[in-house]
């Protein structure tokens, strides 16, 4: 999928809402544990209810490792039933992988080839080779993690370096490698007040930004100070649209927090635009 695909799919839609497959075996509806793949029934359904409000979702991949061979193929399973009922919605493989060379390709084939996401999330720590594998695959995005939402983000990614932040310093960097223009970026929402200056370094690329809602994010604050022409925002959810409720309810449950998000983003969208 190209950056100006997932645009028109934000305009059609009137969204920019990224949903977070992070399934927890613990917490979705009991009933479902007695279907033949949990995992799969549990996500099929929660695109059913909300495919027609996001134009993305990002499983985390850790979610599917944590139960093996069988957590693995329901990732499989998830992601071909997108690709093919839904081709038009943005796929994350949230991964956090990074390793230098043939290590990075293989990562990028297993993720890029072999389940065929749109998009993979990268951990920039091993630097400019660590990165650049996974940006030579056409039509594919590589989102690499800028400044996280959580409390240890502060243990280095703000830290002053040659007077300048990391985290910045980062953004700079990325900018000369190969094949940057398939970067995107992880920005936190709970780090909304850096968003200002994270535009002017890289002001036409795509964030994706998690932490609105169970985190304590404020959409609009990300939408004040992110929202770039071309929108350039993925506001990710997850546990809130996710476990919305426990019952047989639970797939319309998530519909209506996801139609709450939603319906926030087409109001902002209406006064960016006026269309």
């Amino acid at each position: 999928m190209t950056t100006q695909h997932l645009v028109d799919q934000i305009h059609k839609k009137k969204s920019f809402l990224c949903i977070g497959l992070d399934v927890d075996l613990d917490k979705i509806p009991k009933h479902l544990l007695a279907t033949e793949d949990p995992i799969f029934e549990f996500n099929k359904a929660i695109i059913d209810a909300t495919h027609h409000l996001a134009v993305a979702y990002k499983p985390n991949t850790a979610f599917y490792e944590a139960y093996g061979l069988k957590g693995w193929q329901s990732l499989q399973k998830t992601i071909m039933y997108l690709n093919e009922q839904h081709p038009n919605i943005f796929t994350i493989a949230d991964a956090k992988r990074g390793d230098i060379g043939n290590t990075s390709t293989m990562y990028a084939k297993a993720f890029f080839e072999d389940l065929a996401f749109d998009s993979v999330t990268v951990a920039p720590y091993m630097g400019k080779d660590s990165v650049e594998p996974f940006l030579n695959f056409k039509d594919k995005h590589t989102i690499m993690l800028a400044l996280t939402s959580n409390q240890g983000a502060f243990n280095f990614q703000t830290k002053t370096v040659e007077g300048v932040e990391l985290y910045k310093k980062v953004l700079e960097t990325s900018k000369t490698w190969k094949n940057a223009e398939n970067l995107m970026y992880v920005v936190g929402a709970t780090k909304a007040e850096f968003l200002s200056d994270i535009r002017k370094i890289i002001p036409d690329s795509f964030l994706l930004v998690p932490g609105v809602g169970a985190q304590g994010g404020s959409l609009q604050e990300v939408c004040e100070y992110g929202m770039n022409d071309q929108i350039g925002l993925l506001i990710n959810s997850s546990r809130g649209i996710l476990y919305a409720s426990k019952g047989e309810d639970f797939a319309e449950a998530a519909k209506v927090q996801a139609e709450l998000l939603q319906s926030e983003m087409m109001s902002i969208l209406l006064k960016k635009t006026g269309a």
